[in-house]
């Protein structure tokens, strides 16, 4: 008998009636968030953190049913930890690192996926998404209680988005009735069959793979370690390829490639999901089906994630496979994006010009999300017998020989998004600097004292990092939002990330962890000019 496991969707908001369902007229509100999963709640979170009131809509009370994501990324654990519940997850999760892959009966190699020290949080967890949405909530409601102004509305559904010239109206029903609101920005959040962009009409450009896996998670006591195992091809023949992971609660989360042309009904009978998994744990494993569910995948992205006072946000935006666990995780980098920037223009700080960036920065990373996991795809679920025998050439090479390792495509791990050529992106003036932190980059961490220099960097504000120097006279008519950090760097991690050949440097860094511009000397014209082409003050 398959558990119910996922029916405990938590009413983590349940419905309430507002007193904007009694005003005479449509309230105004700075920022509506539509949508209630963890890219919308992480969203209202964010800008609540700035002081900035925010109003989160959404269909459902709570957790959702499924797992659905469970491979959290260390850039993501970095972004929830600016936000309070890094450690939290963190704890909750199952740490891993290290991943293998299998041809048939035989391993091809094993890769580490963080093999440099001096990094607070791993290359990923395993979490249940409904565990991190749970956490999320659960930081609102500290925020909500020290002062932030985060108003989550369970069941309260989108009927309709209108589009004015200096503000959204929304058409809002609830249990009670219909009413309306206004927003001066509303951010979508409401995934891949967002109501809200097929509301205005639009729609995804990309491509839909035909192929179907089956999901199962399972609970059992095998002693398998805790690594990432995909298999090829296996002897067991349960799929043309499995991926096995482990999760918090003894979970176990199974995948099988079970082809385009099944029928799912048939495939998602607990009989026909036991007999692929007794012929994958064997028959001495004992095990319970906790839940099911069989996927197609696509790789699409809307053609633009601005439209107007509308800004399109995680699965509402972009869709990936789920090779290389590229879903939550680009969700998080949008947040990330997009937070500091709405929150600077709605305090007057910079011009609405800012958000446009949103749009083209995080437009990148979904075309190099999308581009990775067509590759992955592609390698995973071969087209032709050309290809798959291409493909079991680079498996069979790549048991013997390195060189090949880097051809073997089981789902490219995620890494954060570097915005080479961003059209915030300032001066790069520090000769002989690493590349893993030129301007566009996400800051590696690195121990720093008794903690690390991320934690350093979680202001919220543009931070001047200055190692081995003083750095410039700030200007007087910088915003409040500028911080002035001065480090000096001995020999390690902190001097190997950010100095490489450099004896000293002087970085500029947004809000949101990612190299504005970095020098070796700078005078306080050049800060300026700096952070104000960051701002698109230009």
């Amino acid at each position: 008998m398959i558990q119910d496991r996922y029916q405990l969707a938590h009413r983590l908001y349940p419905y309430a009636r507002s007193a904007d369902q009694d005003a005479p007229a449509p309230v105004r509100h700075p920022v509506v968030v539509i949508g209630g999963g963890p890219i919308g709640v992480a969203t209202a979170l964010d800008l609540g953190l700035q002081g900035l009131p925010v109003v989160l809509i959404d269909d459902h009370e709570g957790v959702g049913q499924g797992s659905r994501a469970i491979c959290f990324s260390k850039r993501t654990l970095e972004i929830a930890d600016r936000y309070g519940l890094g450690e939290t997850a963190l704890a909750k999760g199952v740490v891993w690192n290290l991943g293998k892959v299998f041809h048939e009966d035989r391993k091809v190699f094993e890769f580490n996926l963080l093999p440099e020290e001096g990094h607070k949080f791993p290359a990923f967890i395993n979490l249940q998404q409904p565990y991190f949405e749970k956490f999320l909530v659960e930081r609102v409601r500290e925020a909500n209680a020290a002062g932030a102004r985060i108003d989550l509305r369970g069941r309260n559904r989108l009927e309709g988005i209108t589009p004015q010239a200096g503000h959204v109206t929304l058409d809002i029903a609830t249990p009670e009735g219909p009413y309306q609101i206004e927003a001066d920005y509303v951010v979508a959040c409401d995934g891949a069959g967002s109501p809200t962009r097929k509301l205005m009409g639009l729609d995804f450009e990309g491509r839909v793979f035909q192929d179907s896996f089956l999901i199962a998670d399972i609970t059992m006591s095998a002693p398998f370690p805790t690594e990432r195992w995909f298999s090829f091809e296996p002897a067991h023949g349960a799929g043309a390829s499995t991926l096995l992971h482990k999760q918090p609660d003894g979970e176990w989360r199974v995948d099988f490639q079970i082809g385009w042309d099944v029928d799912r009904k048939e495939e998602l009978k607990e009989q026909n999901v036991r007999r692929r998994l007794d012929a994958m744990l064997g028959p001495e494993v004992e095990y319970q089906i906790v839940w099911t569910s069989i996927y197609t995948f696509q790789c699409r992205r809307m053609k633009a994630f601005r439209h107007g006072r509308v800004l399109f946000a995680g699965d509402s935006a972009h869709q990936v496979s789920p090779f290389g666990a590229r879903g939550a995780n680009s969700g998080m980098q949008d947040v990330d994006n997009l937070g500091w920037k709405l929150g600077m223009v709605l305090r007057g700080e910079a011009p609405d010009a800012l958000l446009d960036s949103y749009c083209s920065e995080r437009r990148h990373g979904a075309d190099e999300n999308i581009l990775n996991s067509t590759r992955s795809t592609d390698f995973i679920t071969p087209k032709s017998p050309v290809s798959h025998m291409f493909r079991n050439a680079v498996l069979d090479l790549a048991e013997h020989h390195p060189f090949a390792r880097p051809l073997v495509n089981s789902g490219r791990l995620s890494l954060p998004c570097v915005y080479d050529d961003g059209p915030l992106n300032g001066a790069d003036a520090l000769p002989g600097g690493p590349e893993r932190s030129r301007p566009g980059a996400p800051c590696p961490d690195a121990p720093l004292g008794d903690g690390y220099l991320l934690e350093l960097l979680a202001s919220g504000g543009f931070t001047l990092l200055c190692i081995n120097c003083e750095g410039p006279e700030l200007p007087g008519d910088l915003p409040d939002a500028i911080a002035v950090q001065a480090v000096t760097a001995q020999i390690g991690p902190l001097a190997e990330r950010y100095l490489g050949n450099a004896s000293q440097a002087i970085y500029l860094i947004r809000p949101d962890q990612h190299v504005a511009a970095r020098w070796h000397t700078a005078s306080a014209d050049e800060l300026r000019a700096a952070l104000h082409h960051a701002l698109a003050m230009e």
